[in-house]
């Protein structure tokens, strides 16, 4: 048995079994910690009945939910109304598998990846299976037949398939960049073993990007269209109660850490501490980012976890700190600047691979010409919005 766990297949096994029970644990905190971080901000203390500093909240939360009354409505497609919620969750679960979490480790004789799934289309698999998340989203809202959550499901709809776009072409500035879709090798490119670095230095406007639409992708304020209390009531959730309800949360936490954890790889080194570490040719340096030893191992996923831990921190920061966007103002953010500045993007990289430097040390500069363009287009060809119909006379204001 010993040595069936020593062989690719045997580790990916046990590593998969050991993230999601880490993954659904760090789901169940994040909800206290999200609710700690909104009481700093709004001056609060915060849940502190539940256990020493409320650190037994979450199985309260877990109980609460088991007991509530699971309400069908009468009118709702049940077949589908009870499938939504757990392919959200599922769809949530299953794209952690291609993330590299902490390179290779030694055991016995074999050298495994620490890595649920090692494939070549790694980064064409958190995509595609990002992209299946609407489906939920959408049965939800459609099965509830309910017109604020039809609703609510076709407002996530437009604004995930729109923020996809963008998405796309700040992941293919970097994929051009390092000319990989293995992430594990992108990593390994960024730690500086093909010539390159972190790309978030290379690349800053695609990383701002990306955090963009990954906080559209997961309807998380200042996103949060699809579920506007005061407009929507509940959005795609209203009609739901009891653990369905949990699962759309927790599938929302889930794709939280797994977007975190897929910017860190891609932007962010993964696993290598900061910027040129592997340059620098200090032995504690080279052990943490080479060593099979099993020490050197955890300490990478240590690295790894507190990256994932501080996007975490800064989604939910964002959260409580920006009021939430008209649609029209998401949508003319999605079209009208991150679209413009991504396809420039593209563009820019694709010259740089052209003529054979794509890590070229004044990609950042093109970047910030880039961004200043589309943004001074933006200005100028922008209709000053008033709220008032174009035909209807100005307003005129007596401020005496």
């Amino acid at each position: 048995m010993k040595e069936f766990f020593t062989t690719q297949f045997g580790f990916s096994l046990l590593l998969m079994v050991v993230l999601i029970g880490m993954i659904l644990t760090a789901v169940a905190y994040c909800i206290l910690l999200e609710r700690k971080i909104s009481a700093w901000v709004q001056d609060r203390v915060g849940p502190n009945r539940a256990g020493p500093y409320g650190l037994l909240q979450p199985i309260a939360d877990g109980v609460k939910f088991l007991l509530k009354e699971d309400i069908i409505s009468a009118n709702v497609d049940k077949a589908l109304f009870l499938l939504a919620p757990g392919l959200a969750f599922t769809v949530a679960m299953i794209g952690f598998a291609v993330i590299p979490w902490a390179g290779t480790v030694r055991l016995g004789d074999s050298v495994v990846a620490v890595q649920v799934a090692s494939v070549d289309i790694g980064l064409l698999y958190i995509l595609a299976v990002g992209s299946l998340s609407v489906y939920g989203i959408v049965l939800g809202g459609w099965s509830s037949n309910n017109k604020f959550s039809f609703h609510g499901s076709m407002r996530a709809a437009a604004q995930m398939l729109s923020y996809e776009i963008p998405m796309g072409l700040s992941i293919l500035v970097v994929v051009m960049t390092c000319g990989q879709l293995r992430l594990e090798d992108i990593v390994a490119g960024e730690a500086g073993q093909m010539g390159t670095t972190w790309n978030v230095l290379l690349h800053p406007a695609a990383f701002v990007i990306l955090l963009v639409t990954v906080f559209a992708e997961s309807n998380r304020l200042p996103f949060d269209l699809a579920e506007a209390e005061q407009e929507l009531i509940g959005g795609y959730q209203t009609e739901y109660s009891s653990m369905k309800m949990a699962f759309f949360y927790l599938g929302e936490y889930v794709h939280m850490i797994t977007a975190s954890a897929f910017v860190a790889v891609l932007f962010l080194g993964g696993w290598e501490l900061f910027p040129f570490s592997d340059r620098l040719g200090w032995a504690w340096l080279q052990w943490l980012n080479h060593d099979e030893s099993i020490w050197a191992m955890l300490c990478r996923f240590m690295v790894m976890s507190g990256k994932v831990g501080s996007f975490i921190f800064f989604f939910m920061w964002i959260r409580w700190t920006l009021p939430r966007f008209r649609f029209d103002q998401l949508m003319r953010l999605a079209w009208r600047g991150l679209v413009p500045i991504g396809l420039g993007l593209v563009v820019m990289t694709g010259f740089c691979v052209y003529a054979g430097q794509p890590a070229t040390p004044w990609a950042p500069v093109g970047d910030v010409v880039i961004v200043a363009m589309v943004l001074l287009w933006t200005v100028l060809m922008k209709p000053r919005a008033t709220g008032r119909q174009s035909h209807l006379p100005p307003v005129l204001l007596d401020v005496t």
